[in-house]
């Protein structure tokens, strides 16, 4: 019986198999989305430039909110106002990110100048953030004007001492591109506070970094040395200011009074502002971002409060189109990012940390003027592939890909080699209103700022679906 036993279920189940082969599971097989770029290009465009609520949401940030400096309640009003207004568009990952903010308070400031035999004129100033004041005093000191590097090292020791040195170095208008004139003049060591004061003199005026020709200050960032032995107070003045100074100069003598109630008080924390709509195929991430400070007399609608709106309209496009992201689209509004930058180096050291995985980086700190491409910080490989993707772009007036630098806050990325993009526009007008309090809502063209939001969101979905 045992024999018998164990060989019928072997006859049977040979029987069984002779009569159909066994099948094998079904593999299943990924397939990849095929896309007419055109046609989704198209559909982003008519998307944004149709139902863009871009503009609106800039009215409501620099109308309603103001100034938004670190520190301040203004930037804590920029924050909730960011919460909300994503929770508006159906985004429901949002947090905060806490980072070191710098407590700077301008206070009264002012500046007087006097010829030989003439009396005191006021002239129209802005101190350098984080500048050191004059605590509320008179400095009073001979104004002593260089214009280049080798004039400042031909001076003797003592020719500078207890003076007020003047700069008064342009924006080069040779330079068409006007982002990199503004570098080349803002990386000058005559417009250093620590580089002056090495030489003895107490007090630094600089004429504005600008490309306007009227008489309105431009604010520009200090930066002491931790070696430095005296940190002197720094200012900047209007164009028109500048040029009749030197004028002055070349003819007499002329003393200069400063007053300046600024100081700092340590350090604080504001949050970055960060909201993600998560990836359905991965945890990638695709990141893009705006600084959402500005500085303190101002609006800040070109810088960033263009970028800010961006951004948002970048995730309510996503979500008004049903688009199905491979990777999280995520968005960063950074913290202190005009005196001092902590907001981004906060961010870097998140993704460091986390060790997550970025496919790329774009950032928009360009005023929201007619979009003209994207500047390219990335390797060769992937830069070929955006430049094979030109065509799709070019029906919106998006065609330069030639630039090579990416310099907003998304610039820690690269360090974890992230490949960085960066909005590109055309900025012959940017300079003119930049870090002053000229930068107002009414400077923004509606129709230049949606433009801007289209292509932003055509490069984050093609990347998307390819990277």
């Amino acid at each position: 019986m045992k024999k018998i036993f164990i060989i019928l279920p072997l006859f049977l189940s040979g029987f069984l198999f002779s009569q159909k082969k066994p099948q094998k599971k079904p593999v299943k097989k990924t397939t990849v989305a095929k896309f007419n770029y055109h046609d989704e290009f198209r559909k982003i465009s008519d998307e944004v430039m149709t139902n863009g609520t871009a503009y609106e949401n800039l009215g409501e940030l620099t109308k309603g909110i103001g100034p938004r400096f670190s520190a301040t309640p203004g930037y804590m009003k920029a924050v909730e106002w960011t919460e909300k207004k994503l929770k508006s568009i159906g985004i429901e990952m949002i947090w905060r990110m806490e980072a070191k903010a710098p407590v700077w308070i301008r206070g009264k400031e002012s500046l007087q100048i006097k010829t030989t035999n003439g009396d005191w004129k006021n002239i129209r100033m802005l101190s350098f953030g984080n500048s050191e004041g004059t605590g509320g005093k008179d400095l009073t000191g001979e104004i002593v004007l260089i214009n280049s590097t080798s004039e400042l090292n031909a001076m003797s020791v003592g020719q500078l001492k207890d003076k007020i040195v003047f700069v008064n170095l342009p924006m080069d208008p040779k330079i068409i591109n006007t982002n990199d004139s503004y570098l080349i003049t803002a990386k000058s060591k005559l417009i250093s506070a620590s580089v002056i004061a090495k030489t003895g003199a107490k007090a630094l005026i600089i004429r504005s970094l600008t490309t306007a020709m009227d008489d309105t200050p431009h604010a520009k960032m200090v930066y002491y040395e931790s070696d430095d032995k005296v940190r002197i107070p720094a200012v900047s003045i209007g164009v028109k200011s500048a040029d009749e100074l030197e004028k002055l100069l070349k003819n007499q003598k002329v003393a200069a009074k400063l007053n300046m109630t600024a100081q700092s008080k340590g350090d604080t924390t504001n949050p970055n502002i960060i909201a993600e709509i998560q990836g359905k195929k991965d945890s990638k991430v695709i990141v893009l971002g705006a600084q959402l400070d500005s500085w303190d007399f101002g609006e800040g609608a070109i810088d960033d409060g263009t970028g800010v709106a961006q951004c948002i309209e970048v995730l309510r496009t996503f979500k008004a189109l049903g688009i199905e992201n491979n990777h999280t689209i995520r968005v960063v509004f950074y913290a202190n990012s005009e005196n001092g930058g902590q907001g981004r180096e906060m961010y870097a050291a998140y993704v460091k940390k986390k060790q997550e995985k970025h496919v790329f980086a774009l950032g928009t700190d360009a005023g929201g003027y007619s979009p003209r491409g994207f500047s390219l910080d990335m390797p060769p490989q992937r830069r070929r592939q955006i430049f094979e993707w030109k065509n799709y772009f070019l029906p919106y007036g998006v065609y330069d890909f030639d630039q090579t630098e990416a310099i907003q806050d998304i610039s820690p990325l690269k360090k974890l080699d992230i490949p960085l993009a960066e909005l590109v526009v055309d900025t012959q007008r940017y300079f003119d209103y930049h870090h002053s309090e000229q930068d107002t809502f009414d400077k923004v063209n509606k129709r230049e700022l949606l433009l801007g939001a289209t292509a932003m969101t055509q490069l984050i979905f093609i990347i998307d679906k390819n990277w």
